[in-house]
């Protein structure tokens, strides 16, 4: 059967994004807006309140990743406050136990990561960058647990903060209410 080269543009479409949705520009830039205010006050406070208690570690990498979730997929379940807050924490606490544990980071990583990702489903708190905030913790041989609360936990909290009064105040409801 002979195919035109429109059955195959659609068909190799799919491979390369033809599987998204469409976002408006408008929906665009609200969400990259968002990120962009919410993690520079994320930021702002962590740096803050890590100069006043003289901790250096006042950031985690994969808020990027959380700040995506919650100010461009506000309503996917990944995106709740608890999913943010329990599964970044979680998988933090799991991170430093696997690097305290394990010596051997090629095997700690994929111990933490498959550990939190159990953990989070057990606690049914599923977020996907938490399982990376598990392998930071191996790769940045973080041994005090204190790492968990802050930055990990008090970041978390702070971001959804910003979530919730960014999407509300632009029209887009956050966290998600039960029916």
């Amino acid at each position: 059967m002979r195919h035109t080269i429109e059955y195959w543009i659609k068909r190799c479409a799919f491979y390369f994004g033809g599987d998204q949705p469409f976002v408006s520009w408008p929906e665009r830039l609200r969400s990259c807006a968002g990120a962009f205010v919410g993690l520079v006050l994320v930021f702002t406070v962590a740096k803050l309140l890590g100069d006043l208690s003289g901790i250096d570690e006042w950031l985690m990498a994969s808020l990027g990743a959380s700040a995506l979730l919650v100010f461009a997929l506000p309503g996917s379940p990944m995106a709740q406050p608890w999913a943010v807050i329990a599964g970044n924490t979680l998988s933090a606490l799991i991170g430093i136990s696997a690097a305290i544990l394990v010596r051997e980071p090629l095997l700690a990583m994929p111990l933490a990561a498959s550990f939190s990702i159990l953990g989070m489903f057990i606690l049914r708190c599923l977020h996907p960058p938490a399982a990376a905030v598990a392998l930071i913790a191996v790769l940045g041989h973080v041994v005090n647990y204190r790492y968990a609360l802050f930055p990990v936990l008090i970041d978390s909290v702070l971001l959804v903060i910003a979530g919730a009064i960014y999407s509300n105040l632009t029209g887009k409801p956050y966290p998600n209410r039960p029916n």
